[in-house]
């Protein structure tokens, strides 16, 4: 009985010896382990073949904020296996999509010609496009620009409540306030009417309606969080579906900056004055969105369907329109940042004017030169940023990319009125890229995004004249004003810009 008594004790003790002989061991050579944990991650880093400057600034973040910047590097920093699955499931889609675009290349390639002798050397961002199989060009379409919030969401709300068939919207921010619930509303209405409802949104941009599954499941709508953050996929939440997409019955499209939320509409419930942009669109094009919609939609998991099954039109939606239209789409699994490149095909070929809005203004070395390049030309380039950003490291990051941009002669101008927060570019008046995409280093190479790209002269007429509103709401920054900012001021912009390469 002593034995067995005394037997638990001695144990413990034995336990007690073992994890202090641990204890004085890792106090004196914890730096091994930790070593080869860093060193891991640096050769990890190295392989993945990152731009130089985002390797190096993921190396000092690292090796100057021990184990926080390890932690950070693990939620935000990892890409390698994430887009390597995102590249075979694009793959995948494509290989099925490709027997299709080579029964339409003669069609495209008509296209083309077309748009040739209508804008010159600009219909080669829709040649680019074509040639890299993102998007074929399309005739034919109608096109319909919306300013705010308070343009767009009643002809959303028209066509929701008129369609027939299906609805599909796939939206960054879908938030459960007055316009929110409202469109749930509506979709349930349409959903117990027989029409078929699809909804994607983003888990961290729409966190309230990821809560509402069982809700919407029993109400008939299909609905999918996309890419949830959980405690096992931390590193998710590097990857966002920033895109705003809406398709009606295949046959009208919605696309642009303006998220389902009441901050989107300038009701005088929030006192900042919020300026957005989108379109709606009807015709051939509305396919390609369609089409990219279905690979989301799969890519997340959604129960499968055929677009052959009354989702995909194969003949002409509109006998008349006069816009043509593609789209550039890129994500992270994408072989090269597609919605970059496309604007920069656009600037090189730009001969008069180049007009871009944007909330967010971290601009690649690519697109960087690109500007100063078409302004030293003598094309006059126009930039405008919001006055005060809703970021503050962004907002100091943006004014340090400013400088040689205003020595090259871009005319810079801050948004007074309140947020702007469209992304348009519009140059020669001729051909307008209308989107989700900031000119940010998150927008070109991190995020699922998408940029309508239109040749349509009264689309781009109403871009322009809307931007010489928006210039009256503007002070305008020079080469002096910037230089008049206090040094402190400059310093931090300096400062923000080493974090860019992580933003």
């Amino acid at each position: 009985m002593v034995v067995f008594r005394d037997s638990p004790v001695k144990c413990v003790g034995l336990v007690m010896q073992t994890l202090h002989q641990v204890g004085t061991f890792l106090a004196q050579w914890y730096w091994i382990p930790l070593l080869l944990v860093y060193m891991a991650i640096l050769i990890t880093i190295l392989i993945e073949n990152r731009n130089p400057t985002k390797t190096i600034a993921w190396i000092m973040v690292i090796v100057f904020l021990p184990v926080v910047g390890v932690v950070i590097y693990y939620f935000f920093g990892q890409k390698f296996k994430k887009v390597k699955e995102f590249r075979n499931q694009n793959r995948e889609k494509h290989i099925r999509l490709m027997q299709v675009w080579d029964r339409l290349d003669p069609i495209m390639d008509d296209n083309l010609e077309v748009l040739k002798r209508h804008i010159g050397p600009l219909s080669r961002v829709f040649t680019f496009l074509k040639n890299q199989r993102i998007s074929p060009p399309s005739l034919h379409n109608h096109v319909t620009l919306f300013i705010n919030g308070e343009q767009k969401f009643p002809e959303l709300f028209e066509a929701i409540r008129a369609a027939t068939h299906h609805i599909h919207l796939e939206y960054y921010i879908f938030d459960l306030d007055d316009i929110g619930r409202a469109l749930v509303a509506l979709l349930e209405e349409r959903a117990a009417a027989g029409v078929s409802v699809r909804v994607i949104a983003d888990a961290f941009g729409s966190p309230q309606l990821r809560r509402q599954r069982k809700h919407f499941e029993q109400a008939g709508i299909q609905f999918i969080s996309f890419l949830p953050v959980t405690f096992t996929s931390l590193a998710n939440g590097n990857y966002r579906n920033h895109r705003k997409i809406a398709v009606i019955d295949g046959r009208t499209a919605f696309v642009g900056g303006i998220n389902i939320s009441d901050r989107y509409i300038n009701n005088g419930r929030y006192p900042l004055y919020w300026r957005d942009t989108a379109v709606k669109i009807q015709g051939d094009a509305v396919n390609v969105l369609q089409t990219h919609f279905w690979m989301n939609w799969h890519l997340a998991e959604g129960r499968s369907f055929d677009l052959r099954e009354g989702y995909f039109h194969s003949t002409p939606t509109l006998s008349v329109g006069g816009a043509a239209v593609s789209f550039a789409f890129s994500d992270p699994g994408s072989a090269a940042p597609y919605n970059m490149e496309a604007m920069l095909v656009g600037i090189a070929e730009a001969s008069r004017t180049v007009r871009i809005c944007t909330p967010y203004f971290i601009p690649s070395e690519e697109l960087s030169s690109a500007l100063q390049l078409a302004a030293a030309s003598g094309v006059r380039v126009e930039l405008m940023l919001p006055a005060q950003s809703d970021s503050y490291i962004v907002q100091h990051a943006s004014f340090s990319f400013l400088k040689p941009l205003l020595e090259r002669g871009v005319a810079v101008y801050l948004y007074e009125k309140g947020f702007i927060h469209a992304k348009t570019i519009c140059i020669d008046g001729q051909l307008a890229y209308i989107g989700t995409v900031n000119l940010d280093i998150r927008s070109f190479y991190i995020n699922f995004e998408v940029s309508a790209i239109i040749s349509d002269r009264d689309t781009c007429a109403q871009l322009d004249a809307q931007f010489e509103r928006d210039k009256a709401d503007s002070t305008v920054m020079t080469r002096d004003t910037w230089r008049q900012r206090s040094r402190w001021k400059r310093g931090v912009d300096s400062l923000c810009r080493l974090l860019t390469p992580l933003l």
